[in-house]
Parts: structure tokens; sequence; C-alpha cells
């Protein structure tokens, strides 16, 4: 992304005033007629997000007026319609700090440019007094984008080869260790993913990747992101309609690259270590099959009951290997179930926590950081549903009942009970456009994540 925000040192600029919807009558009174018959022509009005050029005295001396619901606390998103109305050039608030709006005024200029040209690419500056908080503002600006694009990007162009590409050169920029376990050799350490990407054509061989970085002294932080690259559905295959936007299981994996990428560009004091799973689903001969029995790097079998449901058998592997160096935080991003956008539609991300201070904790990440979450119930007696009458457990229930609940369950018996532990079930995907998120990949949890990383880990 192009930089959207610079620093206020008195630029020639645009003034933007922002309107309390409250106060626009008064407002509205107190102004020139030129004025109101501009508002009047451009059909301003008590209502957030409406929006009106104002003529000055001379030609080039125009301003924004603005509604919002309240100019004393401003969402992410309030500013975030005006990038796409006004044209290029720099703006500043009048009598005011952008504060939260920076990141939607930023965002909202994101355009997805791999397979076509933008029609408009030019930037719409802001200038902000708080010099401090831009660079931050961008980099959440520069994170989510890396979802979108990675989300975006057609399952052609982005196999486990292309994930594991993203991994190295992430790794690379941060003097970081990049290891990567691919093909057989996946075959007796993580047998699970072997068995769901093993049927992938040539060159789309399963891998696990991992990144390690920082002090090994540092209090040790995993992040786990599902990598489903494409998913067909394996021989339990999707209708066509469920498959077309499954370029998008790779979401959890866009997550988790990002969030990485956050703590490393930060220098988080933290010892990372991040673990992306990442296959393809296909159909071969080579298919795992309905009935299978599995084993997995735990020791527990699995019997598959659902080739459609891999992406809770590639990430047990992963979090055992996570597990297994004992980190005091693991979390975890995963396009899981359609059980949770069934419960909660697609912008609120499931999370599932094993630890109630971890819980509280990122609820209040989500709401300061306006990246809402939902707890959902580790729900004990749930646990029998997944019951096996030949292994030590099945992978998907029958009956369709609680499948969020039971995905996550399933997820449990891979995590050491002494490890704090947050699995988001997220969408990864906006059907619909919005200020400042654009449709197609998006970043849920995201941030939200990253307050709480911020808010446990950072130096005062």
């Amino acid at each position: 992304m192009t930089p959207t925000i610079i620093a206020d040192r008195g630029q020639d600029a645009h003034a933007i005033h922002l309107i309390d919807r409250s106060g626009f009558d008064t407002w509205l009174a107190r102004q020139p007629s030129r004025v109101r018959a501009a508002a009047a022509a451009q059909q301003l009005a008590a209502k957030p997000g409406k929006t009106a050029i104002l003529p000055g005295e001379q030609p080039d001396d125009w301003s924004v007026a603005t509604v919002v619901a309240d100019s004393t606390a401003l969402s992410p998103w309030c500013l975030a319609h005006l990038p796409t109305l006004l044209p290029p050039g720099h703006y500043r608030l009048a009598g005011g700090t952008p504060g939260a709006a920076k990141l939607g005024w930023a965002t909202a200029q994101y355009r997805f440019t791999r397979y076509r040209k933008a029609e408009d690419d030019a930037s719409r500056i802001l200038l902000s007094s708080e010099p401090a908080h831009i660079d931050e503002a961008l980099r959440q600006a520069r994170a989510t984008a890396l979802v979108r694009d990675l989300v975006n990007t057609a399952a052609a162009d982005l196999g486990p080869a292309e994930l594991a590409a993203h991994a190295r050169q992430l790794a690379d920029r941060h003097g970081a260790t990049l290891t990567v376990t691919q093909g057989r050799e996946l075959e007796s350490g993580y047998p699970m993913i072997h068995a769901v990407g093993k049927a992938a054509a040539k060159g789309r061989d399963p891998r696990l990747i991992e990144i390690t970085w920082g002090n090994p002294a540092h209090p040790r932080v995993a992040i786990v992101g599902k990598g489903v690259c494409f998913d067909s559905g394996g021989l339990d295959i999707k209708p066509s309609a469920g498959m077309r936007l499954m370029k998008k299981d790779m979401g959890g994996a866009a997550h988790a690259l990002a969030l990485a990428s956050l703590v490393m560009e930060t220098h988080l004091p933290v010892r990372l270590h991040l673990l992306v799973p990442a296959v393809e689903n296909s159909v071969s001969a080579d298919s795992f099959r309905p009935g299978d029995v599995l084993n997995s790097r735990k020791g527990l079998t699995v019997e598959n009951t659902n080739t459609d449901a891999e992406g809770r058998l590639i990430l047990g592997d992963t979090l055992t290997r996570a597990c297994e160096d004992t980190p005091e935080l693991l979390i975890d991003f995963a396009t899981l179930t359609g059980a949770a956008r069934v419960a909660l539609g697609p912008d609120l991300p499931a999370t599932f926590v094993n630890d109630d201070t971890l819980a509280a904790d990122l609820l209040a990440a989500g709401i300061a950081e306006h990246d809402p979450l939902w707890r959902m119930p580790l729900w004990d007696g749930y646990d029998d549903m997944l019951k096996s009458d030949i292994a030590d457990m099945v992978n998907a229930p029958e009956g369709g009942m609680a499948g969020a609940v039971t995905a996550a369950l399933f997820l449990r018996r891979f995590v050491d009970p002494g490890v704090a532990w947050a699995h988001l079930d997220t969408f990864a995907w906006r059907a619909a456009a919005r200020p400042g998120r654009a449709k197609g990949g998006e970043a849920y949890g995201l941030r939200a994540a990253w307050r709480l990383l911020r808010d446990r880990y950072a130096r005062p």
C-alpha cells in the first residue's frame, strides 16, 4: 500500500469538518448562505456518513463536511467512505485529530491488482498531528492488506509452495529461521497433514511451514494458521457452489502470517513460533477415504468420518507440534466451520478459549480495536460426540449439531492442558463492501489478537 497518512507539517490541504449528528441543525444554521445551498444541493443530512463539498471564498478553497455519530470518539470506519468520494490530494481534520479513523482511511484505499489494473490508484493523503501513531495505523493497514491479498489470490497461483515462499520472504525480511517439512517427510511425524495433502498434484504437495524468531529467553508465543490452499472436500466432494470460494480456506494462514509480521516488525519481546500446515485437499487415486483411521503426531487415532472436515486434522498435528515447546500462549486462526457462520454470521469470529483470563483479555482487545470477537463454549458435555467405535475419536460427529463447538473440542484434544489457548474460527471473507472494507478477503480478529499481544508483551 502506498502511504496514505503522513505527519502534518502545515502542508496545503483541504479541511474535513466533522459534524456531530446531534448538532447538525445548529451547525447548518451558522453557515453562510452559499454553504447552506451547497449542503442542500448535495442532500447533506444528520445521518452518519452523509458528506458534502463546501465552497469557500476562492475556487480552490473548498472543504469537506461529513456527519459522524460522535466526533469525540471516532471509530476506525467513520472516515473510511471519504477516500472513495474525494479527489486525490491532501486532507486534514479541522479542529481535531483522526485517532482511530486513520485505519479506515488507509484500508479504504486498498486495491487488489494482481489480475487487473486499478481504475483509480491515486492516493488521498490524510495529515495527522499524531506522528507517534501513524506508523501503527499503517502497520495494521499493511497487515490487513496482506490477509486480503493472500485470500483474494486464485488457488492456481497460491498453493502450498507459494504459501511457503511468502513465509520465506517474511523470515528473510526479519532475520527469522524458516523450516519446511514437505511431502513424504510428513508421513511419520505429521501423518494427518500428510494424509490430507497427499492427493494433490506434483508441486502442490503438503508442507508444515514453521518460522522461529526472537530471543529464546523471552516468553514463547505460538501462532498457528490453517493453510488449506484449496478445498474440494476430498472424496466427500463439495457441490460447485460450496467450492466456489474455497481459495479462501487458507485464510487462517493469512491471518497467522500477518500477525507474525506485526510481531517481528515491531520487535515485540517474545519468542515467536509460527506454524502453518499448508495443503490442498484434492481428489485423486491417492485421496484419503471416509472410514480411514489416521494416526496423529500426538499418538491419538482418528476415524475419518468426513474428508471435508480436513482442517481440524491438519491443525491437530500442528497444535501438537506447537505445544512441544511449551508456549505460554497459543493462538490459532482457521476458516474451520460453516456452523460458526450460521451461528454468528461473517463478522464475528467464533472464539474458543481454555483460559478465562485470556478470554477476557482477548474480548476486551477486540472491543478496544473495533474488531469484535464472540466467545463460544468448549462444552464438555459435547465431548462424547467425538467417540468412535474403532479409534480414539472421529473427526466429524454425525448429525451436524454444535458443529463449531465439536470442531473446537476436537482441536482441544491436541492442546496440552497447561497451555493457554485461543481458537478463532474466522470467515476471512466479506461478501459485500462496506466503507474501508472491500468485498473479498478480509481480516477478522487480527487486530484483536495483535492488541492482546501488545498489551501483554510490549515494553513500557
